[in-house]
């Protein structure tokens, strides 16, 4: 076919050249003729050799065929991106399940629930007044929905591309929910204090978990008969719940946070600013507004930060990378990473990299959250609510 196409182009030439003698009135030589004709031969086919090597090319980069998919890069990035997805399951099972199972061992704590934790929406110290926690969460949701909202107004739902937008995305729900469990605990703490009906000791205070039976129980807390209703005992497992989602909320985006931070600021920017690129002011907003809210939540709350919920994190990212990798096999568009596109020869080298960089992400934050506990149990001993 291409050699068809190159005489047809020949023959066009030669055309062109009869009739070029003809009007002119220029007698051209035999041997002329055939240098000519040899030179426009050789040239259409070696265009027609980069056209096909070209055609090659954009064949083995598009993401819709399945030549792409088969190539061992692809094996090989899909082995850094799906073997943490199964660890980290594995570790969420373990350390959830096992957490589980001991609160329910013993016939009596299966029988009945427990008195729902205030970490959720009490400071970390006394002297902070859940209203104030309260109130900088209403305040933080606020102003990150009305960038997201502005955000999307101006460059569409193709944001949701990006991972930043996912982890901006997901701290906003963070604070939402947040306001929703301080107003409830608040409302629940006054309404607990306003009828009198419930002391509480400091143990409770702690967060322990208390029996719902009748009368005095073994800690010396005397509850109220209306806890045992079976709606409150709903309330209070639907609360749980929520609880769980938002600590579950606040690990997941600690890392992801620090990690789109560090990499944009680290990495992209000063590239950006050798080139002059100039900078909006939602895109400044998008890579530190969430991060300075995070850690002004951090100061103040009192959720846990253990090791092994680096597994959310990690889920979160994996399955961001597997979204990408659906929508590009089912559509030919751009990747928002360069390091994403799996034809890349460096690719299996990124994607490692990127995977290792979980660690000290979520590291960061979590020294973070160390410095912050011993300094307030050095500083404030006796308000100090929790211990790290």
């Amino acid at each position: 076919m291409e050699r068809a196409v190159a005489l047809l182009k020949v023959g066009r030439i030669m055309r062109l050249l009869i009739l070029y003698q003809f009007k002119y009135g220029l007698a051209l030589r035999s041997s002329s003729m055939m240098e000519w004709v040899k030179f426009c031969s050789q040239r259409c086919y070696l265009q027609m050799s980069k056209k096909a090597v070209m055609m090659q090319l954009l064949e083995n980069d598009d993401p819709t065929t399945l030549s792409y998919w088969l190539d061992w890069r692809v094996f090989l990035c899909a082995v850094w991106v799906l073997v943490p997805m199964v660890v980290a399951s594995l570790l969420i099972w373990k350390y959830e399940h096992s957490g589980n199972s001991k609160s329910g061992a013993g016939g009596s704590r299966q029988e009945s629930s427990h008195v729902h934790s205030d970490k959720s929406w009490k400071p970390c110290l006394k002297e902070i007044h859940p209203i104030f926690l309260m109130c900088f969460r209403i305040v933080a949701f606020c102003l990150l929905l009305v960038a997201l909202s502005f955000d999307l107004a101006l460059h569409g739902a193709e944001l949701f591309y990006y991972y930043t937008q996912w982890t901006f995305t997901l701290v906003t729900i963070y604070f939402g929910l947040g306001s929703l469990l301080s107003m409830y605990g608040c409302f629940h703490n006054l309404k607990i204090n306003s009828n009198g009906k419930c002391y509480l000791t400091e143990d409770m205070e702690q967060g322990l978990c208390v029996p719902l039976t009748h009368g005095v129980n073994g800690n010396g807390v005397r509850l109220s008969k209306r806890l045992d209703n079976p709606g409150t005992l709903r309330a209070l497992i639907t609360s749980s719940f929520w609880e769980d989602m938002l600590q579950v909320l606040f690990q997941m985006t600690a890392g992801a946070v620090t990690l789109t931070d560090i990499v944009y600021w680290c990495v992209i920017f000063p590239f950006m600013a050798l080139k002059d690129y100039e900078m909006s002011f939602l895109t400044v907003v998008t890579h530190s507004l969430n991060a300075v809210m995070l850690l002004g939540d951090t100061a103040m709350n009192s959720l846990e930060f253990p090791w092994f919920r680096i597994s959310y994190f990690i889920l979160l990212t994996g399955i961001y990378v597997i979204f990408q990798w659906i929508v590009h096999a089912c559509v030919s568009i751009w990747w928002p990473y360069p390091f994403l596109n799996l034809s890349a020869q460096l690719a299996p080298m990124w994607y490692l990299v990127v995977a290792l960089m979980h660690v000290p992400c979520y590291a960061i934050f979590l020294m973070v959250v160390k410095v912050k506990h011993w300094l307030l149990l050095r500083w404030f001993p006796h308000s100090y609510r929790y211990s790290p």
